[in-house]
């Protein structure tokens, strides 16, 4: 802790004059984990202890912690103190396979769970009506889990499809498209939205990151090969820790009758 100290009073007392000084304080933060000084889940010196020895006020010490904090690289747990945010390690996913969440980490190796949020069997929303071609009547199978990977919460996935096609949405064990399989009824290809959001403050909660943070949102429409949708999923996934990827291809030139020449 004493080389911590010295690290980050020697840089906030040294830094060019005119700068305010938590810009002071959070740059030397900022360099102090950036060099492994402050590594992962390291704890830093008390709010009071750095104000006394770096003879600055605690005001200031506390708008250069709270903006590190929002940008996601201390964590702050109540009754603890601060601590260096856990590194995460980014995920690539490609856009040409249609592949389920727990196959796409397993390929990777890695050990995947999921918490469930809800589900259940409902009276289907207008959007659902509309999306997955339902009446009135029908019911529809909504179920929400949040998905981790090696330990660390990814995405928080909200799906819901006809209860004609999956009646007991209890059978679902760590796959859904494993579940839909056995049915017959696992899609073939889907249509994708990705956009960028900042994630919420229960969402935030359930990913571990702070409110505010970015995020990706999806929504993946899903069919069968007879054309009827399967499934309608919104999802939220971390954008510190995802990466999508598509490959692009230049289409062969054509000539005046539309031809590829």
């Amino acid at each position: 802790m004493a080389e911590v100290a010295d690290h980050l009073f020697a840089d906030v007392k040294g830094a060019p004059s005119g700068q305010p000084l938590y810009l002071r304080l959070r740059r030397a933060i900022e360099e102090a984990v950036d060099s492994g000084v402050l590594g992962p889940g390291d704890a830093l010196p008390s709010e009071r202890d750095i104000a006394l020895q770096a003879d600055i006020s605690r005001v200031t010490v506390r708008k250069a912690v709270s903006d590190l904090v929002r940008s996601g690289v201390l964590v702050q747990r109540h009754g603890s103190g601060t601590f260096v945010a856990p590194r995460v390690e980014r995920v690539e996913q490609s856009l040409s396979r249609l592949t389920s969440f727990t196959e796409d980490m397993a390929r990777r190796g890695k050990t995947v769970r999921s918490q469930w949020l809800d589900r259940g069997v409902f009276t289907p929303s207008p959007d659902e009506m509309m999306v997955l071609g339902l009446a009135a009547r029908e019911l529809v199978v909504r179920m929400s889990r949040l998905r981790i990977a090696d330990g660390t919460p990814l995405a928080i996935e909200r799906a819901c499809m006809s209860a004609a096609i999956l009646p007991d949405p209890e059978r679902i064990g760590a796959s859904l498209y494993a579940a839909l399989a056995e049915t017959g009824h696992r899609p073939v290809r889907a249509v994708q939205r990705i956009s960028a959001a900042n994630l919420s403050g229960s969402d935030a909660e359930l990913l571990e990151v702070p409110a505010g943070s970015a995020g990706l949102r999806i929504e993946r429409i899903s069919y069968l090969a007879s054309g009827r949708v399967v499934e309608f999923t919104r999802s939220i996934y971390r954008g510190d820790a995802y990466d999508f990827v598509a490959e692009l291809r230049l289409s062969a030139p054509a000539d005046d009758n539309g031809v590829p020449a």
